[in-house]
């Protein structure tokens, strides 16, 4: 067992006002969004600008709060929502999915598209390589937090997370989450999008991967109290929101580059 490092999840006090790790993630995720996202704009011949990349992360920060809180409250509390509509605009009890917050990106990015004359899939491509940072540093806010954790285990790296009553030993299933999501993902799609590729394909990309992803850690992470296993004594709701993304991302990819017209050689 690895002893949890108990990082005091309010990074800073200042009287009244407690600044939490899991804010300034955020703030570090779209930082690193902005500055790579200012890099591939350089890089794009003209197709971007400085300022579109300032705009874009904007609308996309507005996107990931909005849908992840609605997201949450839909796909994990709708009980709750139910019986208690003003659950919604509770924030500070915390709950935010990723599910909702992608649904809410590209809403966003639907609108941005409107007001810049630019193809959604064109703007979901130059972003998708960008959005494994936010991912990442996210995971890592879940773990100084001691939240998300891990089904019990009894590998040499488990830790007891002091959150948890039970005080049992567990995947740190944050930190296989910010690998995957964070770092791998984000290898896969930077790389992937280094040399221009058809339309689709970087944001079907993003898809596949990270819904291939979310489906093997969710056999690590703990499921939701209130919701447990949906079905076969191991089906998450995470699993179940993130197989459409599979398909969809993996539909997308071939599509891009099947619309690809072929050379043709005169002879």
């Amino acid at each position: 067992m690895i002893d949890y490092p108990n990082i005091d999840p309010v990074a800073i006090s200042l009287g009244p006002l407690s600044v939490h790790w899991y804010g300034i993630m955020y703030l570090i995720g779209f930082a690193g969004a902005y500055l790579l996202g200012a890099y591939r704009a350089k890089q794009s011949n003209g197709k971007w600008t400085v300022d579109q990349v300032s705009d874009v992360i904007f609308y996309g920060a507005m996107g990931v709060i909005l849908g992840g809180r609605i997201g949450y409250v839909l796909f994990y509390q709708f009980d709750g929502l139910l019986n208690d509509p003003l659950s919604l605009f509770r924030i500070w009890e915390g709950g935010m999915s990723f599910h909702g917050g992608l649904l809410g990106v590209i809403v966003a990015m639907w609108l941005f598209g409107k007001r810049y004359k630019k193809h959604l899939i064109d703007v979901t491509d130059f972003i998708a390589p960008l959005v494994p940072i936010g991912l990442g540093a996210g995971r890592i806010g879940n773990f100084i937090g001691g939240e998300l954790w891990g089904k019990v285990t009894d590998v040499s790296w488990g830790m007891v997370f002091p959150t948890d009553t039970s005080q049992l030993i567990r995947h740190p299933s944050q930190l296989y989450q910010f690998a995957l999501e964070g770092v791998v993902l984000f290898s896969i799609l930077w790389f992937f999008s280094q040399k221009e590729k058809p339309r689709y394909c970087v944001s079907g990309a993003f898809l596949f991967f990270y819904g291939a992803f979310r489906v093997v850690v969710e056999f690590f992470r703990q499921p939701d109290a209130h919701i447990g296993y949906l079905a076969f004594g191991w089906l998450t709701q995470g699993q179940l929101l993130s197989v459409p993304m599979l398909i969809g991302g993996a539909v997308l990819v071939a599509y891009g580059f099947r619309s690809v017209k072929p050379l043709t050689h005169s002879v």
